[in-house]
C-alpha cells in the first residue's frame, strides 16, 4: 500500500506541470479583501448587496481561484462627518487585506488613497471625484466613470441647446467642488461658462436652502446644474417647486446621483417625482446583456438576505459587482505567477503616545505592486460591460444615458459617450464598432419635456429683475449725425442706430433698464476701437451705434446680427457729360478725328492707284474716279464697299485697313455708350489696385477702422493717409486734388458714402466694395442679451421695420448741385491708336513702292527702243523730252493694262459667236489653218 502511494506521488510529479503544481501548492485557502461603505446610504446599500452577490458567484465558480475562498471584511463609515469617517477608515486599515473595495465618499477616498500607497494595497474605488487619479495615488483604481466624463456630458447638453450661461449648485466638499471645477473646464472648451456658483455645507438647514434658491432666482441664468447627494438634492427640488422655480423658463440638470437613487429605490414618494417634472439627469450607461439580466433576477433574493429588500440594483451596483470580479481574476493570475500573500511591518508606523489608532498594526502588502499590475491588466466582459483599464487607471469607453423625468418615471432621450464625445440616439456599444465621428452635425437627442410641461426649449436665461441699470456707450458723432448723435437741446441720443436698438429691445419678452452714455466730445468723431475696448474692460455694459464688425473687435466682444451691411469703398471725383446734339463727337479728340479722316482718304487713294490699270471699277472719267475714291474709302467704315480688289497689293492694304477700322469702330461705340450712360471718373483711380499702386494721398474718416485696414491689410504707408472729419472736408479735399493739397480718393464705409453722395454729385464710387462687413451692437463675451437682440434684429428685418427706420433717417434724394462740365479725361486719343495707324501707313508705303517698281519695268518693256540719241541740244530740248516722258508715263499709268494673249481657244456651244469664222479668227488674232494641196502647193481654207 505504501508502495502504491509512493508511485502515485511520483506519477503526479511527472504528469503535473511545474507551474500549475507550484500554483496549487502556494494558493491560500482563504483570501481577505476589505470594503469601506456607508451602509445607511442608497449607494452603500446597493454596493453591499452587489459585493455579496459577487462573492457567491465567485466562490461557487470552480474555474476561478481554484479552490481559494474569497472573503470580504466590510467597514461602515460616516461620510457626513469627514473626521470620524477618516478615523474609522484608518482603523480598518489595521486589518491585513490585499485589496479594498471603496470607499464611496471622495473625502475618505483621498485619505485612504494615501494609506493605500503606503501599505501597497490596491484601492478599487467607485468615488467619482475627478481629482483622484493614479498619478498622485498609484494604487488608486477607479471602477466607475470619473466626474471628468460626466461633466463633459453635461457641458455637451448645455452646448447642444445653445445655452451660454449656467448656475451651479453643489455640495461644498471634495466631491462637489471638484465636480463643479471639472464642469467649468468642460464648459469653457465650448465657450460657455458658469455665471453663478453657490455651495452649501453637508449640515445645511432648510433656511439655508431657501436663501440659496432665492439668490439663484435673482440671477439671469435659468439653466441650473445640481451636483449634490440624494438627501439635499430632494430638499432643493421640493423647495424650488414651492418657490415656482420648476416652471416655464427653467432648466434643471442633475448629475447621476438622481438616477442612481431613483433606480435603486422603489419607494420614492409620488409627490417627489411629480415635483421634478422635466428635470434632466445622467446615468452611467450599462449595456443590456444576459449577465446583467441574471444579476437582476437574483438581486431580490440576495437583498432580502442582508435586509436591503427595498433596494433595487443601479449602475453603481453593477460597477461594484464587477470590481469584486476584477480582484478575483487578478488574484487568479497573481497566484498563477507564484504570488504569495505576506505582510511586513513598517518601522515608521508607531503610535508613541499610546493612542487607539495602533498604527504599528498596519502592515505592508509585500507583493501589492504585483497584484496592482494584474488588476490593471484584467480584460473581461462583466455586467457593466467591458471591464478594462487605461493607463490612467480609468475604465475605457465611459458613457452616459441622458434621462428625462416624465410622469412617474424616467425616459431615455439619448446617450453621450467619450468615444465620440457627442450626444446621440444611437447606443454607445453600436458606435464602438464604427470609426469615431466627432462632427457636431451628428448630434441628436429625442424631444424633451421641460419644466412647466412644455416641449419648447427654454431660453435658458432672463433679464434679472434686480439687475442694475445697463450702462451703454454711444458714440457722440460730429459728422453724419443721421446715424447717431447727442441732441444738444434734450441731451438724449438720437439717430438711425438708436431707433434700431430701441425697436429691437421692444421685441424682447422681458424689460431691460438702461441708460445711454455719450462717448466722445462731439467736436470730432470718436475712435470706435476705444469704445469697444471699454466694453471689454467692463466700463460699459454694451456699445451701440455705427460700429463696424471687424476681426479685431470680435476677439474681445460679441456682436449682434448686423443691422446694416457695410463695406469699404473708394470715393473719387467725377464730371458729367453734357448730352447735347453733338455728343456723338465726344468719344474722339479733334486730333483723333483728323487723323482718322486723313487715313480714310490715304487708303482710298492707295487702293485706287493699285487697282486703276487692271480694275474697270476704278476707271472712268476723272469725276467718276474721284467719287470712287471717296465712296470706297468711307464705305469701308461700315464694311459696305462694293468695289472688288483684283491686285494682291490692293487686297493686302485693304485687309489691314479693315482691321484698323474694326478697332476704331468698336472703341468709338464703347466710348459713346459710356459717355451717354455713365459718369466718368476724373482721376486715375479705378479700384483698390490703382489705390495701392499710386503715390497720391488718400482720405479717411476720423475714428474709422479704415485707417488701420489700409495700413495693415493693404500695406499703404500711413504718411499717405489724411484724416477728414466731415462731408464738407470730403468734398473740399477731392475738389482740390492731390496737387493742391487735397486727396485723390477717400476710403470710407458704404452707409456714409451713400449719405454723402445724396448731396455731392461730382463724386462717385470707384470700383466695388473691397470688404464685406456690417454694423452691429457690441456686448461682453457670452452675453445672452446679444443672442436675443440678434433674434430681434432679424425680426425687424423680416417685418420691414428695419427698412422704415432706414428711410426715416437715411433717405437719399437727388443731388442739388446742377453744375455740369465737360470731361475729356476718358476721350479716345491718338496715342491709343498710333500703332494701328503706323502699321497701316507702312503697309501703304511698301505697297506703293512695290507697285512703282513693277510699273516702271512694264513701261520699259512697253516702249520701243529709239534711235541713237543725237548730241544734246539746248537745255530746252531736254526739258521738252522730260515732259514728253512724263506725259507718256502717266498716259501709260492711266491706260488699261491689256489682257494677256492665250495660245489655245476653247469655245462651247452655248457661247458660239454669230460672226463669220474668218472674222472671229481675225478678231482673236489666230492664224487660219492651211491645208496642203495635192500637188504640194498650199491652199488657204476660206469660208
Amino acid at each position: 500500500m505504501k508502495i502504491a502511494r509512493l508511485m502515485l506521488l511520483v506519477l503526479s510529479l511527472v504528469l503535473v506541470p511545474n507551474g500549475i503544481y507550484k500554483s496549487l501548492a502556494t494558493r491560500p485557502s482563504v483570501v481577505n479583501i476589505g470594503s469601506i461603505l456607508r451602509f445607511n446610504s442608497t449607494i452603500g446599500g446597493v454596493s453591499l448587496v452587489a459585493i455579496r452577490a459577487a462573492l457567491e458567484d465567485i466562490n461557487s465558480d470552480s474555474t476561478i481561484l481554484n479552490g481559494t475562498t474569497l472573503r470580504v471584511d466590510m467597514k461602515d463609515t460616516n461620510c457626513d462627518d469627514g473626521f470620524l469617517g477618516m478615523i474609522e477608515a484608518l482603523q480598518f486599515m489595521e486589518t491585513d487585506v490585499i485589496a479594498i473595495i471603496g470607499p464611496q465618499c471622495s473625502t475618505i477616498a483621498h485619505i485612504i488613497s494615501f494609506v493605500a500607497n503606503e501599505l501597497q494595497v490596491p484601492l478599487m474605488s467607485f468615488a467619482s471625484d475627478a481629482t483622484l487619479s493614479s498619478i498622485q495615488f498609484p494604487f488608486f483604481v477607479r471602477t466607475c466613470p470619473s466626474d471628468l466624463y460626466q461633466m463633459n456630458a453635461v457641458a455637451a447638453i448645455v452646448d447642444y441647446y445653445r445655452w451660454k450661461l449656467v448656475t451651479a449648485i453643489y455640495l461644498d466638499d471634495d466631491y462637489g467642488r471638484n465636480g463643479i471645477a471639472a464642469l467649468d473646464d468642460a464648459l469653457t472648451l465650448r465657450r460657455c461658462k458658469i455665471s453663478y456658483k453657490v455651495g452649501f455645507p453637508s449640515n445645511a438647514k432648510k433656511s439655508d436652502f431657501i436663501n440659496l434658491l432665492v439668490s439663484v432666482s435673482y440671477m439671469e441664468s435659468r439653466v441650473i446644474i445640481l451636483h449634490t447627494g440624494a438627501g439635499p438634492g430632494f430638499k432643493i427640488f421640493s423647495l424650488a417647486n414651492q418657490l415656482n422655480m420648476m416652471g416655464n423658463g427653467y432648466v434643471w440638470i442633475a448629475t447621476d446621483w438622481l438616477s442612481a437613487h431613483l433606480d435603486a429605490n422603489s419607494s420614492v414618494p409620488a409627490e417627489t417625482i411629480y415635483g421634478m417634472q422635466g428635470v434632466l439627469t445622467l446615468r452611467s450607461h450599462i449595456p443590456n446583456s444576459k449577465m446583467k439580466s441574471n444579476l437582476i433576477s437574483k438581486w431580490s433574493r440576495v437583498s432580502k438576505m442582508y435586509n436591503y429588500s427595498d433596494l433595487r440594483t443601479s449602475s453603481y451596483g453593477f460597477y461594484v459587482y464587477d470590481s469584486v470580479w476584477a480582484v478575483a481574476r487578478a488574484l487568479d493570475a497573481f497566484f498563477d505567477d507564484g504570488g504569495k500573500i505576506s505582510f511586513s511591518n513598517d518601522s515608521r508606523l508607531r503610535d508613541e503616545t499610546g493612542g487607539t489608532l495602533h498604527l504599528e498594526a498596519m502592515s505592508i502588502f509585500d507583493m501589492g505592486d504585483s497584484l496592482l499590475e494584474k488588476i490593471k491588466k484584467v480584460n473581461f466582459t462583466g455586467v457593466s460591460g467591458q471591464v478594462q483599464f487605461n493607463a490612467a487607471g480609468d475604465l475605457i469607453h465611459p458613457a452616459y444615458d441622458v434621462i428625462n423625468i416624465i410622469g412617474n418615471g424616467m425616459r431615455t432621450v439619448g446617450y453621450w459617450s467619450n468615444y465620440s464625445r457627442l450626444l446621440s440616439t444611437v447606443l454607445p456599444e453600436v458606435l464602438y464598432s464604427k470609426p469615431p465621428n466627432s462632427s457636431l452635425a451628428n448630434q441628436h437627442l429625442y424631444d424633451v419635456i421641460w419644466p412647466g410641461e412644455t416641449a419648447q426649449k427654454p431660453r435658458g436665461w432672463v433679464f434679472p429683475s434686480n439687475a442694475k441699470e445697463l450702462k451703454i456707450g454711444v458714440p457722440n458723432r460730429f459728422s453724419f449725425k443721421e446715424f447717431v448723435t447727442k441732441d444738444n437741446v434734450t441731451g438724449s441720443m438720437k439717430g438711425y442706430c438708436i431707433d434700431v436698438f430701441t425697436q429691437a429691445l421692444a421685441l424682447l419678452p422681458y424689460p431691460v433698464t438702461y441708460k445711454f452714455v455719450p462717448f466722445g466730445s462731439g467736436t470730432e468723431n470718436p475712435h470706435y476701437d476705444k469704445l469697444v475696448q471699454m466694453v471689454e474692460d467692463n466700463a460699459f455694459d454694451a456699445a451701440i451705434g455705427d460700429i463696424a464688425i471687424t476681426m479685431g473687435r470680435t476677439l474681445i466682444t460679441d456682436f449682434t446680427q448686423p443691422f446694416i451691411e457695410s463695406g469699404l469703398v473708394i470715393l473719387a471725383p467725377v464730371k458729367k457729360h453734357i448730352t447735347n446734339s453733338w455728343a456723338f463727337l465726344q468719344p474722339f479728340t479733334l486730333q483723333m478725328w483728323c487723323v482718322t479722316g486723313l487715313f480714310f482718304l490715304i487708303v482710298g487713294v492707295v487702293v485706287w492707284v493699285l487697282e486703276h490699270r487692271i480694275n474697270d471699277e476704278f476707271r472712268g472719267t476723272p469725276r467718276e474716279q474721284i467719287m470712287t475714291i471717296f465712296w470706297f474709302s468711307f464705305s469701308t467704315l461700315f464694311f459696305a464697299h462694293r468695289e472688288n480688289t483684283m491686285s494682291t497689293l490692293g487686297r493686302v492694304v485693304l485687309i489691314i485697313w479693315l482691321f484698323v477700322v474694326l478697332i476704331i469702330q468698336s472703341s468709338y461705340t464703347a466710348s459713346l455708350t459710356s459717355i451717354l450712360t455713365v459718369q466718368q471718373l476724373d482721376t486715375s483711380i479705378r479700384g483698390i489696385d490703382d489705390l495701392k499702386s499710386s503715390d497720391y494721398p488718400i482720405g479717411f474718416q476720423v475714428g474709422s477702422f479704415s485707417e488701420d485696414y489700409m495700413v495693415k491689410e493693404l500695406n499703404i504707408s500711413r504718411s499717405r493717409l489724411i484724416a477728414l472729419g466731415s462731408p464738407e472736408e470730403y468734398a473740399d479735399a477731392l475738389k482740390r486734388g492731390p496737387k493742391k493739397g487735397g486727396v485723390s480718393a477717400i476710403v470710407d464705409e458704404r452707409p456714409y458714402v451713400e449719405l454723402f453722395l445724396s448731396t455731392y454729385c461730382k463724386i462717385a464710387v470707384a470700383g466695388s466694395d473691397f470688404t464685406s462687413r456690417g454694423w452691429g451692437f457690441a456686448f461682453p463675451r457670452d452675453s445672452p442679451l446679444q443672442v436675443d437682440l440678434s433674434t430681434a434684429i432679424l425680426s425687424l428685418s423680416e417685418n420691414g421695420e428695419l427698412q422704415r427706420i432706414h428711410d426715416k433717417w437715411l433717405r437719399t434724394g437727388e443731388c442739388t448741385d446742377d453744375t455740369t462740365q465737360f470731361v475729356d479725361s476718358n476721350q479716345l486719343r491718338l496715342e491709343s491708336f498710333w500703332g494701328l495707324f503706323l502699321i497701316c501707313g507702312v503697309a501703304c508705303v511698301i505697297a506703293l513702292l512695290i507697285y512703282l517698281v513693277t510699273i516702271i519695268r512694264k513701261y520699259q518693256r512697253h516702249e520701243h527702243p529709239e534711235e541713237p540719241m543725237a548730241p544734246q541740244g539746248p537745255r530746252r530740248h531736254s526739258i521738252r523730252r522730260f515732259i514728253s516722258f512724263l506725259r507718256n508715263f502717266f498716259s501709260f499709268l492711266d491706260g488699261k493694262e491689256p489682257v494677256k494673249k492665250k495660245r489655245s481657244l476653247s469655245l462651247s456651244r452655248g457661247s458660239m459667236p454669230t460672226m463669220p469664222v474668218s472674222s472671229n479668227l481675225a478678231a482673236l488674232d489666230i492664224e487660219r489653218p492651211v491645208r496642203p494641196a495635192r500637188n504640194g502647193n498650199a491652199i488657204d481654207i476660206e469660208n
